[in-house]
């Protein structure tokens, strides 16, 4: 537990910010998630250029 709250206290204006500003990354960590999926699928059975119009057309 102390290493957790010497963190905090070194970063407590992130903190701060982070619990109160209504903006968050959401949509992204989405995108992210949908990306990595879409990656197991095709793992190994084709190239950079076919996982890339994979996810383009997704």
């Amino acid at each position: 537990m102390a290493p957790f709250l010497t963190g905090l206290e070194q970063d407590h204006d992130a903190a701060v910010a982070g619990l109160t500003l209504p903006y968050n990354n959401g949509p992204t960590e989405g995108v992210n998630a949908k990306t990595k999926l879409i990656a197991r699928q095709v793992y190994g059975r084709a190239g950079f250029d076919f996982l890339r119009h994979r996810i383009l057309l997704g």
